[in-house]
């Protein structure tokens, strides 16, 4: 049994899927997702999502083996972001961009070509300097070349968190666009969505305890908590994305729920319609909200949570390799496998189910000969 959850501002969805099959929902009154005052879940709320209800329909927890999170981040507050790139110099418009007004940034000399050529040694001092003055805690690096050779980036990341302990810091090659603005902005991006990411984790940990989490990425599968925590751009449309495979996985295009007063104050549902599997139904108790969406579909919320729980842990890695013969492609491919199988075990997978899924490259013809663009998928299932 696995639990697809959807966060709302005013309630918390909670779909069980037993074997593929949505076997019943409901919505909890009280946000999960953290609010501006740093507040979590109400402690009401968690109580009663601790025993999910009393329901005849409802399951032991005992019997959990993973929640999904299905989350948009484009809402949460965005966090003050230190920028540093490292390369030569440039335009003020052309620049790193900060959109927060305490957000700041500075350019110090180092990175490679895309031939692996060093550009200049990096500038140490400037890297000491501006990570002691900034004032900030969330770090985005972007080095010029990082996507073929990482090795500045990770030099300034130790640098960083020699002068600044705890800080939470960004490398624009994890995200291994070739194009160094656009490695930047996302590097930014998710070094400001970390904060909220982390209280989201935590406030989801605290009110599933003990079962193992993940969240929805935003175009297919789930990363773990751990990794949610450290790369949430990935996660950035995860309910958006959850709520379209829900969506296509749920019987028939406007499938009818028949709801009818229960026993007890509840109130009960089960799916109707031509493709009605006879195996979902719905037991709610008196304070929580539930019912048919419009048309008579399912809510937004309960698709969302449903595709969430469909899903499985799943991890990418691009880079830009350089390789003069058919030999160095294959040990430049069989790293790229090795690290996305280490990724997707680091995202959840349980270690025995980690595959890969697919592999593309594609020569850069108009850079030197022998550069190769490859993006490697791999994917796996929950514990």
């Amino acid at each position: 049994m696995i639990l697809g959850v959807a966060p709302g501002r005013s309630s918390t969805t909670v779909a069980v899927v037993r074997h593929g099959v949505l076997a019943w929902w409901r919505a909890y009154d009280g946000a999960l997702l953290p609010a501006r005052d740093g507040e979590s879940l109400p402690a009401s709320a968690r109580a009663s999502a601790g025993s999910l209800g009393n329901g005849p329909a409802e399951a032991d927890l005992g019997e959990v083996r993973a929640a999904c999170v299905a989350v948009d981040l484009d809402d949460v507050r965005a966090a003050p972001v230190a920028a540093i790139r490292v390369g030569g110099p440039c335009p003020p418009a052309l620049g790193p961009q900060v959109t927060h007004p305490r957000g700041l940034a500075t350019i110090v000399r180092g990175g490679h070509s895309l031939t692996r050529r060093p550009l200049a040694p990096l500038d140490a001092a400037a890297v000491r300097a501006f990570a002691a003055g900034c004032g900030l805690a969330d770090f985005a690096v972007t080095a010029t070349g990082s996507p073929v050779l990482a090795d500045h980036e990770l030099a300034v990341a130790e640098l960083i968190a020699a002068e600044v302990p705890g800080a939470r810091i960004t490398l624009s090659y994890e995200f291994g666009r070739p194009g160094l603005r656009e490695r930047e902005r996302q590097a930014m991006l998710n070094a400001a969505l970390r904060p909220e990411a982390e209280r989201l984790a935590d406030a989801a940990a605290s009110w599933l305890e003990g079962i193992p989490l993940y969240f929805a990425r935003s175009g297919e599968g789930l990363v773990s908590a751990h990794y949610f925590r450290r790369y949430p751009l990935i996660c950035r449309e995860g309910a958006t994305a959850a709520a379209l495979h829900g969506a296509h996985a749920l019987p028939g295009p406007h499938s009818g729920r028949a709801v009818s007063p229960g026993p007890m104050g509840k109130t009960e549902a089960a799916p109707t319609g031509p493709a009605d599997r006879g195996r979902g139904s719905v037991a709610v108790s008196p304070g929580s909200v539930a019912g048919a969406g419009e048309g008579g579909g399912f809510p937004p919320d309960v698709v969302a949570a449903f595709g969430a729980a469909l899903a499985g842990p799943l991890a990418e890695v691009e880079r830009i390799v350089q390789a003069r013969g058919r030999a160095e492609l294959d040990r430049a491919l069989a790293d790229a496998r090795d690290e996305a199988l280490t990724r997707v075990v680091s995202a959840g997978a349980a270690p025995g189910s980690a595959r890969i899924g697919e592999v593309t490259v594609n020569p850069l013809s108009y850079l030197p000969d022998g550069l190769y663009r490859v993006r490697v998928t791999a994917a796996g299932t929950t514990p």
